[in-house]
């Protein structure tokens, strides 16, 4: 069986990003083949627990793939600070004779962003709107590479290794059956030590936000990688959840007072990119926010806005929120394309302006819960678990097994929808099938 049907079926998907279906990215011939492995997101630590402790399995799933996709180039990408993982992969390169190579890279948010990645690596720029694949270069992740690797011997996806932090009793790497409640993540941990928390799905940057009472209904995916607690209120993140966007472009009549540091720092901009979100700023809040969009140059620059947030959590000086108005732009120019007119050249400034974890922490008032992270590891064994048939880019998979079932730890359960990008779903504990739609229900039998 090839590497690309032992993917197919153990059904993994990027564990990264968004989770597009990793057997239809691994589908290409490319030049260099990157493991990001730079912990994006402040306050997350996953990435560097698995450097530390699958340093082997990891270069042994980097040859496999390397070998499929044809790449010359094997790159390893990790942030200088991070020397104990640096020493483990070394270990690990010295002990097989790999040819992959580490490049170390500067502690600036956000390293991790794989067009950042491919540009701090290759000296390339992938053109808005694409893929790396567009340059001859393939990005995975760390956590992916992984799972490659228990692909390799049959092993599907079922378990998630995610951090979880901020106000926990005691903050972990956590190994979590896909479908195990954020609540039992949490109570893990011991619980949290505050009152009217939010919940951040992911890193503080790009989760998504909310409420602490909402964690029984949350399932871990195969995509999350963190679950932060934090406080509900006296920080950014809070703040900023309960602003709406007529809210911002209200504000932002009378305060955005045009001086572009949203745009000077942007990271994109600083690798060629056309997006200037000051003039998306002025254009939306000059407009009647109940008017339908007409797209034009400056408003499908909001298209090619990765999100990040450096422009709202650093950049402002007057508070306001341009990643929020960029995603609703996105959102009411759906079926709009971006093309770059100007030539892509990076930006001669773009060492100066990168950005520390540690300063965007202190500007969002979450320094404290990035200063004290002390690792615990803990491996979850719920009772019950709630697994999405559609975890991932692309259509939900169609279930195979019916309530009453018994099933077992990586058994399929739902079957990947043919002629789509879709991906296969497995049973993350052995039990009876409470329930099978689009989530399935599974409770473990006594």
């Amino acid at each position: 069986m090839s590497l690309l049907d032992k993917v197919f079926d153990a059904g993994l998907v990027g564990e990264g990003g968004a989770g597009f279906p990793t057997h239809i990215k691994l589908n290409c011939k490319v030049e260099y083949l990157l493991l990001n492995a730079a912990e994006c997101e402040p306050l997350l630590h996953t990435d560097k627990y698995i450097l530390r402790n699958f340093a082997g399995q990891i270069l042994d799933a980097l040859k496999e793939t390397a070998d499929l996709v044809e790449a010359g180039k094997v790159f390893i990408a990790v942030k200088a600070v991070n020397t104990e993982e640096i020493a483990s992969i070394e270990r690990a390169i010295a002990e097989k004779k790999s040819d992959a190579r580490i490049f170390k890279l500067d502690n600036y948010y956000p390293a991790g962003d794989e067009q950042m990645l491919v540009y701090d690596i290759t000296g390339r720029i992938v053109p808005p709107g694409q893929i790396p694949l567009k340059v001859g270069a393939l990005v995975s992740n760390a956590a992916t590479m992984l799972a490659i690797y228990d692909a390799l011997s049959g092993k599907p996806l079922t378990h998630k290794f995610l951090t979880v932090a901020g106000r926990v009793k005691r903050p972990a790497v956590l190994r979590a059956p896909v479908g195990a409640s954020f609540a039992e993540c949490i109570a893990a941990c011991g619980g949290a030590g505050i009152d009217g928390f939010n919940i951040i799905a992911g890193g503080p940057m790009m989760g998504g936000v909310y409420h602490g009472v909402e964690a029984e209904n949350l399932p871990v995916t195969k995509v999350t990688s963190g679950i932060l607690a934090l406080p509900g209120e006296g920080n950014f993140i809070a703040r900023n959840d309960a602003a709406t966007v007529r809210q911002i472009l209200s504000r932002a009549k009378s305060a955005c007072i045009q001086c572009s540091f949203c745009t000077d720092l942007c990271p994109r901009r600083l690798i060629g990119h056309s997006l200037r979100p000051h003039r998306i700023m002025r254009k939306m809040a000059m407009m009647d926010f109940d008017k339908a969009l007409e797209a034009d140059d400056i408003l499908r620059e909001a298209l090619i806005c990765c999100g990040c947030g450096v422009c709202e959590t650093f950049a402002c000086p007057m508070a306001l929120s341009p990643r929020q108005v960029n995603k609703y732009v996105k959102s009411r120019l759906k079926g709009e394309r971006f093309e770059q007119k100007e030539a892509l050249y990076p930006s001669p400034m773009r060492n100066y302006r990168k950005i520390s974890p540690k300063k965007i922490m202190a500007r969002m008032g979450l320094l404290e819960e990035y200063a004290n992270w002390e690792e615990n590891y803990i491996e979850l064994a719920p009772k019950r678990v709630r697994i999405p048939c559609s975890q991932h880019i692309g259509a939900p998979a169609v279930p195979v097994v019916s309530a009453g079932d018994t099933v077992e730890c990586g058994q399929l359960i739902a079957k990947a929808a043919e002629g789509k990008p879709s991906a296969n779903v497995h049973a993350s504990i052995p039990g009876r099938v409470v329930s099978a739609d689009s989530v399935i229900v599974i409770e473990r039998e006594a």
